[in-house]
């Protein structure tokens, strides 16, 4: 089945009942039809068919989703762009992806224009304001585009997206999620929130995540909901919707959760519409689900990856209470596993890494070979992610496997900040660590190890992430450091550091502390040099 066939369906049955409010637009199914239709012909009229992508920067629109089911419809793959990172990660990506066409929104078209992100080939495309030289208008398209032909025959297996998430090699990799993903992800939502027709959505997470996507976005079109889409998060307007619109459903993340809880309507808001919220993208924080269950409203957790298009574990609302913290059970048909080093099943409450199996996990990275067969090995996503399983079940996520950050709901490559700090001259050595954080879950950390002879200027060195990775990927504190302390093989060990880090924000001016990160290894020589700040203060970087 096509994921298009959705929309299709429920034109037919619903017709005139609302499906999607959003800035640029109202629709009802009927209407929502007939856009996804002429965005359709817009695409085949630029040659757009089937195996070929489009890219979208942009913010959430309803034209966004129009185009992803547009895509569905040709067999084409829709690729969002994350927004918020800078023009080189951007050309990265598309050197990678090749689109065949990219569309830019007004507040990026001149960043893009200025430094060209597009592969030759790729038709440009501004969706509003100021079209560059070179470039087409949308809405000219539009008017020029001619009658559309029949669907693609696109199966279950052809890829729909393609989204690209932060790895911890710091190259970023393309996912690739097929037809039959989106199916099994929207099966697994609808169960998850026992979706009807009469469910209003409200989404305020990017689009360019499977978040804010996948997890109630496009199940809830395909199940005939109302879907109230944000151009992005603003949390008055969130709480002024909910009221407003009478939403039944929403996902928010722990940094979106501190935001709403903070501000002065939280206690007033009449919020007896909601039958829930779901959160995830991190650890969430105890205090945050008690804030929210104290406003009678069950907070529930969905826990998974861009590769699991993303639900893989996730709670029910009769379960929120009694199992506060945990991300749920294994999602409708989806298998979970928690291994040991060796691949073998370990008991319930031990600690391992979790697995993944089901039709909603990626068909591999894109053009990465390689990486895919290491991430699907004997037939399941290894997520990286380390938890356990408790007697009845429930997964419990205890850390990372993976060196990730996840500042905001982002996820931050390490390696990626890493590679920027090594550019400045006065840089011996560098590191990224997390720092725990109450707003952001996480902030980004940099210790360095100056040059001998050379002098680092805090200024200097947080100076050369401008315009180069996104703000969210800029470190938030810098930490100067004789040395990194490594091991006998010369591998950094973040442990120490981020002990290290931990200290310095407890107590700024205790050097001692870190003085008692000097240790022996364990066996065969092997030294752990502990890394002793210099001046004994760590540098405050810039606001979030």
């Amino acid at each position: 089945m096509n994921v298009h066939d959705w929309i299709r369906t429920n034109a037919a049955a619903l017709r005139d009942r609302p499906a999607l409010q959003a800035a640029d637009g109202r629709w009802s199914h009927a209407a929502l039809a007939r856009r996804i239709d002429e965005t359709a012909a817009l695409l085949a009229a630029q040659g757009i068919g089937r195996g070929d992508a489009v890219a979208w920067l942009a913010l959430n629109s309803g034209q966004m989703l129009a185009t992803l089911f547009a895509c569905a419809r040709l067999g084409a793959m829709f690729v969002p762009l994350n927004w918020r990172l800078a023009a080189p990660e951007h050309r990265a990506m598309l050197a990678e992806c090749e689109p065949a066409l990219l569309a830019v929104d007004e507040p990026f078209t001149a960043a893009s224009a200025a430094l060209p992100i597009a592969p030759k080939g790729t038709r440009c495309v501004a969706l509003g304001g100021t079209v560059p030289r070179g470039w087409a208008r949308w809405d000219d398209l539009a008017e020029r585009a001619g009658r559309l032909l029949p669907s693609a025959a696109a199966g279950d297996a052809a890829p729909l997206l393609l989204c690209y998430t932060s790895g911890s090699t710091g190259r970023p990799k393309g996912v690739v999620l097929s037809h039959a993903a989106l199916h099994a992800n929207a099966d697994a939502s609808a169960a998850m929130h026992g979706l009807t027709a009469a469910d209003r959505v409200l989404t305020t997470l990017p689009l360019f995540h499977v978040g804010g996507l996948n997890i109630l976005t496009t199940p809830a079109l395909r199940a005939g909901c109302t879907v109230t889409l944000h151009p992005k998060f603003d949390a008055d307007d969130t709480l002024a919707a909910i009221e407003s619109e009478r939403i039944t459903l929403t996902v928010l993340v722990p940094a979106q959760l501190d935001a709403l809880i903070a501000h002065p309507r939280w206690v007033s808001a009449d919020l007896s519409s909601l039958r829930m919220i779901t959160t995830g993208s991190t650890v969430v924080p105890q205090r945050l689900i008690e804030a929210v269950h104290a406003r009678g409203v069950p907070l529930v957790q969905v826990w998974g990856a861009t590769e699991t298009a993303p639900i893989a574990a996730c709670l029910h609302a009769h379960e929120a209470v009694a199992k506060a913290g945990s991300t749920g059970r294994a999602a409708c048909a989806c298998e979970l596993r928690v291994v040991d080093m060796a691949g073998r099943d370990v008991a319930a409450g031990v600690s391992g890494e979790i697995l993944v199996r089901g039709a909603n996990v990626m068909s591999g990275y894109w053009r990465d070979p390689r990486a895919s067969a290491l991430a699907l090995a004997g037939g399941w996503f290894h997520s990286g992610d380390s938890g356990h399983l408790d007697a009845d079940g429930f997964l419990w996520v205890d850390g990372r496997l993976k060196d990730m950050i996840i500042s905001g709901g982002e996820n931050v490559s390490p390696a990626e900040v890493e590679a920027v700090l090594l550019d400045c001259p006065e840089v011996s050595e560098a590191a990224v660590v997390g720092r725990p954080d109450d707003r952001w879950g996480e902030v980004v950390v940099a210790v360095v190890a100056p040059k001998p002879g050379t002098e680092l200027r805090r200024e200097r060195v947080l100076g050369l992430f401008d315009g180069r990775l996104a703000r969210f990927k800029h470190p938030k504190d810098l930490l100067v450091v004789d040395a990194l302390p490594r091991n006998a093989l010369g591998k950094v060990l973040k442990e120490d550091l981020r002990r290290l880090v931990a200290a310095q924000a407890n107590d700024p001016g205790g050097a001692e502390q870190a003085n008692d990160l000097r240790r022996a290894a364990q066996g065969n020589d092997e030294l752990r040099r502990g890394a002793t700040p210099r001046g004994g203060a760590a540098a405050q970087g810039a606001g979030a």
